[in-house]
Order: structure tokens, then sequence, then C-alpha cells
């Protein structure tokens, strides 16, 4: 990419995307494409295809996508596999059809198996059944692969598709029901020392390992992949992480510590844990020159941080509405 390429962030108001836009600024790139989902909406094939028409974009980072943790996913799969098929598919087939130099895909970490080979290798991918849970949105990223890997074979286009493993930060979704795991967490627990409560109650055993990746460094391989590295070099994915986890319950302690919270942590294990283990084999990423800057501990002080910004200013507009509605 030159400074002055016209360059699409598809979903630049969510946690990846807001990152990437940051990342482009801070390098130097001037000419950078976005639109609110109230400007353009990506599952309309038709106003997609004419918005890539009339903008011919050089590049595409498609981070565009309906997200959400364990409950969201398990509570309304038709929504998570209807709107990731038609946002990446319009996105995919548009950018083909505009002469898009490159495009980078994210998907996400949950394509693999439930039961992988630990350390989770790109190999691994459809070598074994999903994690239930979620399987409408992995199954809609898996297509998204296919689709990529598909218009490459046929097309001869540059598209390579990223596979992050979890992640958090700044311009995080707190919502308790809605959220990721780190986001949640941070909320249930700045509640419970707000509140004083004597306990906390986090879902499932706390067993379960997980990596996490902060997500200005998810945006900075992004970049930096787009700039450096090409599809026949990718192969048909290549993680992105830091090839270190944690179990839940120790997350929670870290958590509790940064955010100062003294109070005790259980665990309802009535609730699902989902996969015992995703940990990704980042070799491949590591032999095309990129690791991750941010340790876990640094990176959930940056984002308690930015919470308490978010959650201040969600308190203070919930008064003033509450307050209006009486007068």
């Amino acid at each position: 990419m030159k400074q002055q390429s016209k360059i699409y962030v598809a979903g630049h108001r969510g946690l990846v995307g807001s990152a990437i836009i940051r990342n482009l600024i801070s390098k130097g790139y001037q000419n950078i494409i976005t639109r609110t989902h109230s400007e353009l909406d990506l599952t309309d094939q038709i106003a997609t295809g004419d918005f890539f028409a009339k903008e011919k974009p050089d590049y595409v980072f498609l981070a565009a996508a309906k997200v959400g943790g364990i409950y969201a996913n398990n509570t309304y799969p038709a929504e998570f596999i209807f709107q990731n098929l038609m946002i990446q598919t319009n996105v995919i087939n548009s950018a083909y059809l505009s002469n898009v130099k490159k495009l980078a895909f994210l998907g996400s970490s949950c394509i693999y198996p439930k039961f992988a080979s630990q350390p989770m290798s790109e190999s691994e991918l459809l070598t074994g059944k999903l994690e239930p849970t979620n399987d409408a949105y992995a199954i809609a990223k898996i297509a998204g692969i296919k689709m990529c890997k598909a218009y490459n074979k046929q097309y001869g286009t540059n598209y390579i598709s990223l596979m992050p493993t979890n992640l958090y930060g700044l311009g995080d979704n707190y919502h308790l029901e809605n959220s990721h795991v780190i986001p949640a967490m941070i909320r249930k627990i700045h509640e419970a020392k707000a509140q004083q409560k004597e306990f906390v109650n986090l879902w499932g055993t706390g067993k379960p390992f997980r990596e996490f990746l902060y997500s200005e460094d998810m945006a900075d391989a992004c970049v930096y992949l787009m700039e450096n590295i090409n599809a026949d070099e990718t192969g048909e994915i290549i993680n992105i992480g830091t090839g270190q986890d944690i179990s839940i319950h120790e997350l929670a302690r870290l958590v509790s510590e940064v955010i100062g919270y003294e109070g005790k942590v259980i665990f309802d294990v009535s609730k699902p844990d989902g996969t015992p283990k995703k940990l990704l084999n980042i070799e491949k990423l590591t032999q095309l020159g990129w690791k991750h800057k941010t340790a876990l501990k640094e990176g959930i002080e940056h984002s308690y941080k930015d919470f308490l910004v978010q959650y201040s200013s969600q308190v203070v507009e919930h008064t003033v509405n509450k307050t209006a509605n009486k007068s």
C-alpha cells in the first residue's frame, strides 16, 4: 500500500476496525474510506455493489461482522449465520467486480474444531466437530475463508484470511450478555467492587484456557500483513495471536487485581464453558516477521481505563434520561 492508496475499512466502528483506522493514520495513510451502517448496509447486495462501483477502493479490510460471546451466539444463531454470510459474500464479490488489489478477511479462532490439537495450527481447519455454542458463527467464517480461496484460485485475486484469537481492547462492548470474556469480566468485577459485594458470579467452571490479543496489536498485524504479505505466502489462512494462554480462573484473578477488587470469584458450573482450550499455533505468523507487543496485564489496564470512560458516560446519560422522563 502507498500513502495515497484508497483503503476501505468495513466495520470501522468496531473493536478491530477502529484500531485498524488508528494504526493506518499513525503510519501516514491519508485516503481512508468508511461508512456507518446507516450509510451502507453491507447485507444489502445492491447497495454494497453500488458503493464499490462508485468508490473503487484499492485495498479492503473486512472487519465488519456480527459478533458476541457464548450467550449471544447460542441464543441468536440464525442472526449470526445470516448476517455474517451476507456481509462477507457481498463485500468479497463486490471487491472482485471493482478490481480491488488486495483484501484482508478477518475470521475467528472458533473456526477450529472443539477438540483440535493444541496449539491449533492452520491445518486443523475442518478436521473435527465445531463447538456447538457458536457453530453458526464459525460456519459463516469458514464460508468466508473458502470464498477467498475460491476467488484467488479462479480469478487470481489477492485475498488473505486472518484468524485472530480472542480480542479485547479500546472501544470494546461491555454489555453483560452480548460481550466477550474480558469486557464482560471487567464490567462484572467493577460493579461488584462499586457495590461492595463480597463475591461475584462468573459463568462456567473457570477451568477452560483462553488466549487473548490486544486489539491494537491485532490491527498492527492486519496492516503489516496487508503491506508485506500476499495470499500465496499465507496459504489458505493465517493465525494471529500471542502463543500464550491463561485459565479463566486465573484471568478473573488478574482482572480483579487490575480493578482492585478483593472479594471472592464464584463460578456458576451450571453455565457452559465452551471449548476447553483454544491456543493458536503462531509459527507461520512469526516466520512472516510479526509479533505482538502488549502483555495481557498491560492490555487489561488500558481496557479498564477505557471502560471507566465509557461506563461513566453511560451512567450520566441514563441519569439524564431518567430525570427527563420524570419531568
